[in-house]
């Protein structure tokens, strides 16, 4: 028993004694690595390799997601912003039309003013779109002293008269509704007659709408006398409905009727028959034109 445990004692010692060794051995300063180190380390690193990769991987993956997460957040944010710029834009531009509108509806209600008639400012409230061609509303009636027969203005020129009056709204026959029936006496300057001399005024009457061309029809226009394109036509005041001076439209074409027995003008109205948002009725009792109804109306 004695031997038995002086040899265990003496393996234990060894093994002390190795370990030590290896311990100093592995501690000092070297250059390369002992053949078992090599293994053992490279085994290490393949280990880690293995683990390292999917969790590297794994990573990268769960990181590329949150910045596509955080882009589309971002874009959604610039998308929301862009449309809002846009929306602003869009406000700004109506804003700006509005205050055109604004101005020149202003300056011909004062240009009207000096001229002697009564006009009277309105907005357009309804315009159907069965009747786009033929009618719209407008939010003034008899309360603020519109009557039946009293010519439409917009800024730009004639669109037609009043129809219809209740005490707070008016119906309005456009100019593209005109016909045979429901005509205007106008005047066209600039003319010329046979010899070649300038004709003062050239009378007839618009009495027709073409919808292709967009262009009412000015008749009775004798066939000697030489219509200049570009001429201004104006209401001319006989009929008595409409005061004189109006403006109406300018001259595009003229075209000889079938017989050659007179020249129909084609005339393109000044103002927009289809914009129309704020539009100026102008008095057909002023001092112009206090005369009885003659060829105009229905």
């Amino acid at each position: 028993m004695n031997f038995f445990k002086k040899k265990r004692m003496f393996l234990f010692l060894i093994a002390i004694i190795i370990l030590v060794g290896l311990i100093g051995f592995s501690t000092r300063d070297r250059s390369s690595q002992t053949l078992p180190e090599q293994i053992i380390s490279d085994t290490v690193g393949f280990v880690q390799n293995i683990f390292s990769k999917p969790a590297q991987f794994t990573s990268t993956v769960v990181t590329n997601i949150k910045d596509l997460k955080n882009t589309y957040e971002e874009n959604q944010v610039l998308k929301s912003k862009v449309d809002d710029y846009k929306g602003l834009q869009f406000r700004y531009q109506e804003l700006e039309k509005q205050y055109d509108d604004l101005k020149a509806t202003n300056d011909s209600f004062n240009q009207y003013t000096s001229m002697d008639y009564d006009p009277i400012p309105a907005d357009v409230i309804v315009r159907s779109p069965e009747g786009w061609f033929d009618q719209l509303t407008i939010d003034k009636g008899s309360d603020d002293g519109i009557e039946t027969n009293m010519a439409v203005m917009t800024a730009s020129g004639m669109i037609g008269k009043i129809e219809d009056v209740s005490r707070s709204t008016s119906s309005v026959q456009l100019l593209s509704g005109f016909n045979e029936t429901n005509r205007i006496s106008a005047q066209i300057s600039g003319g010329k007659n046979e010899d070649g001399e300038e004709q003062d005024t050239i009378f007839g009457l618009i009495e027709g709408y073409d919808e292709k061309d967009g262009m009412l029809l000015f008749t009775g226009v004798k066939p000697e006398l030489e219509v200049k394109k570009g001429s201004t036509v104006l209401s001319s005041g006989l009929g008595g409905v409409f005061p004189k001076g109006l403006p109406i439209g300018e001259v595009d074409s003229v075209e000889l009727d079938q017989y050659g027995l007179s020249q129909t003008v084609h005339v393109k109205p000044t103002a927009d028959l289809y914009d129309i948002e704020k539009v100026i009725v102008v008095d057909a009792a002023s001092e112009d034109a206090s005369s009885s109804n003659g060829d105009e109306g229905l």
